[in-house]
C-alpha cells in the first residue's frame, strides 16, 4: 500500500516512524510542516522536518522526541559565553544539519532537494518532503503582540494565550511537484497525530492542497492528537481552547470534517465514537498512545488495516 502521511512535531514523527517500520521503503512519503522554520545565527532551522527526519533515522532524542540522542552542546555554550541568548537548544550534531541546509539553500537548491539529500545522508529511505519550498511563517496573535512560533514555543515556553494565527507567506506558497505526485499515487492518506492548528493546519493551507486531496479517491484517515481531553505533548489543547475549538477528539474531528472519512481515537475517548460518526466519519477505537517503538508499529499496522477496510466500503 502506497501511503502519503502528513506530519509535524513529535506525535507525527512517532507515527511516521511506525509507518516506516511497517511499509516497504518505496511505499511511504511523509509531507512535513515547514511553517515553524526560522533563522537563528544566520542558519535556516526546520524543526518539524528535522524532528521527523531524526525519528526516521532512529537518531531522535528519546527523552524529548526532538534533537539528536546523546548530543553535546559545546557550541551553544560558547555562543552563550559570547553573550548571545541560548534559548533555542541546538546540539553540536544538530548544528551540522542546519549548517549544511543553509549552505545548500544559498547555493540555489530547493528545500525539497536539500531535505532529500540530508535524509539520504542519514540512511532514511522513506521519501521526506517539505510542504512547500517557499518560506511560510506561523505568527501567533497574543496579548504580548504578534509572536513568531519559535518565540512563543521555545523562548516563552508556550505560556502566552493564542488568540489567532497568521501564516505569513502562505499565499505565495506552491505545492511541490513531488508532493502532488505522492498524493496522486497514494492508496491511503494519513494525518498523523499532530497539532491541527500549527502542524497540519499550515500544510492544508498551502494553496491548492484541499483541492488536491479532494481529487484523491484514497481513504483519508486522521489520528487524534487529543487523548482524554488533553494533548500528550505540546500546546495543542491550550491552542484549541483559546481559539474556540472543543478540546476533545470530536473537536479535532470537526476541524477535518469534509476532508477525512476515517478517524482514530484512543480507548479513553470511546464514548465520542457516536459524535464523530455523526460527522460522516468511520471511527477506529484503539490504544492510540505511542509509548515506545512497539506501540508505534502496532498503531501503524492498525491504521493501515483501517485504511484497507475503508477501501472496500
Amino acid at each position: 500500500m502506497k501511503v502519503a502521511a502528513f506530519a509535524g512535531g513529535v506525535g507525527g514523527a512517532k507515527l511516521a516512524g511506525g509507518l516506516q517500520a511497517t511499509l516497504a521503503p518505496t511505499d511511504l512519503c511523509v509531507v512535513v510542516n515547514t511553517a515553524d522554520d526560522f533563522d537563528i545565527w544566520g542558519l535556516r532551522v526546520c524543526p518539524d522536518l528535522d524532528t521527523v527526519m531524526y525519528a526516521l533515522a532512529a537518531l531522535a532524542n528519546p527523552e524529548t522526541g526532538w534533537g539528536i540522542k546523546d548530543d553535546s552542546f559545546g557550541a551553544l555554550g560558547m555562543i552563550s559565553t559570547y553573550g548571545e541568548e541560548d534559548w533555542f537548544r541546538l546540539g553540536d550534531k544538530d548544528l551540522a544539519t542546519h549548517i549544511l541546509r543553509t549552505h545548500r539553500l544559498r547555493a540555489g537548491m530547493r528545500l525539497t532537494e536539500v531535505t532529500a539529500g540530508l535524509a539520504d545522508g542519514l540512511g532514511v529511505r522513506t521519501t521526506l518532503l517539505p510542504m512547500c519550498d517557499e518560506r511560510v511563517s506561523t505568527m501567533l496573535k497574543t496579548r504580548a503582540g504578534l509572536l513568531d512560533f519559535q518565540e512563543y514555543f521555545a523562548r516563552r515556553g508556550q505560556k502566552d494565550e493564542v488568540l489567532g494565527v497568521e501564516l505569513c507567506g502562505i499565499d505565495n506558497a506552491r505545492i511541490p511537484a513531488e508532493v502532488s505526485k505522492a498524493i496522486a499515487g497514494a492508496e491511503a492518506i494519513i494525518f498523523c497525530p499532530s497539532n491541527p492548528v500549527v502542524s497540519l493546519g499550515p500544510i492544508l493551507a498551502v494553496p491548492g492542497m484541499h483541492e488536491l486531496l479532494a481529487g484523491s479517491s484514497a481513504p483519508k484517515i486522521a489520528v487524534s492528537p487529543i487523548v482524554g481531553g488533553r494533548a500528550l505533548k505540546g500546546p495543542a489543547d491550550k491552542m484549541l481552547r483559546s481559539l474556540g475549538h472543543e478540546v476533545s477528539a470530536t473537536g479535532v474531528a470537526r476541524m477535518y470534517s469534509g476532508l477525512v472519512n476515517g478517524f482514530v481515537v484512543d480507548q479513553v475517548d470511546r464514548e465520542e465514537q457516536v459524535s464523530i460518526s455523526a460527522l460522516g466519519m468511520h471511527v477506529l477505537v484503539t490504544d492510540a498512545v505511542m509509548r515506545n517503538e512497539t506501540d508505534r508499529e502496532r498503531l501503524a499496522r492498525e491504521v493501515l488495516r483501517f485504511c484497507s477496510g475503508l477501501e472496500t466500503r
